[in-house]
């Protein structure tokens, strides 16, 4: 079961008949909209699974979909990029240096720059879109558990202004997916080229580490 709970951040009091949809990473599919109750709970009756939460068509959500989600806005009109509550931001800008090795992959009618590894040259030219088509090179078809890690790892650096290391993963999912999954071994099964922290930086549009990996 996946609740959303949406309220106001100041008067902590619950929006109601506020339509709430679930986007799926796993196949990009939405839910029908459910309208949030007296308590301001929308509530669906779907496995733990990873994806973005919209409210009233707008995203104000991302990351693990799991029990009850709260989402507390400043005000109903509150815009996209203030409703997240993330601390910090993404590196931006040009990477490049001279004689640096570089590909590019298309994503839409934009050709996006990389380094010869697949790392972002300008980390704000990641998107979705680009994350799936760098997998697609990589022969990696992504699934729920793939954009969790992702989105966990841009979160991470948005919190904490550094790369997770592997360890900061396997802690983490092993809270939530148990031990097995939670596992090094799990983890770089899902992430083959190079392990969570090298191929999944890459896709979460994040710059190279010299940490583990």
């Amino acid at each position: 079961m996946i609740d959303v709970k949406v309220s106001m951040k100041v008067t902590n009091e619950p929006l109601k008949r506020t339509p709430v949809v679930l986007k799926l990473d796993a196949d990009g599919s939405e839910t029908a909209p459910v309208f949030t109750d007296r308590a301001g709970l929308a509530h669906f009756d779907l496995p733990p699974t990873s994806g973005k939460v919209l409210v009233s068509g707008v995203e104000r959500f991302d990351g693990r979909l799991d029990g009850e989600i709260p989402i507390e806005l400043w005000s109903i009109t509150q815009s996209e990029h203030d409703s997240k509550g993330l601390p910090g931001e993404f590196p931006s800008g040009s990477n490049a240096y001279p004689s640096m090795s570089t590909r590019s992959i298309q994503v839409g009618d934009r050709a996006i720059l990389t380094d010869s590894e697949g790392y972002l040259v300008d980390p704000s030219d990641w998107s979705e879109e680009f994350a799936r088509a760098l997998a697609a090179q990589d022969g990696l078809e992504l699934n729920a558990e793939h954009w969790e890690i992702i989105r966990f790892l841009r979160a991470s650096y948005v919190k904490r202004g550094t790369q997770a290391t592997v360890r900061d993963m396997i802690a983490h999912f092993r809270k939530v997916w148990g031990v097995e999954k939670g596992s090094n071994r799990y983890l770089h099964r899902l992430f083959p080229r190079g392990g969570p922290q090298k191929q999944g930086n890459r896709l979460a549009g994040l710059l190279r580490t010299k940490g583990e990996h």
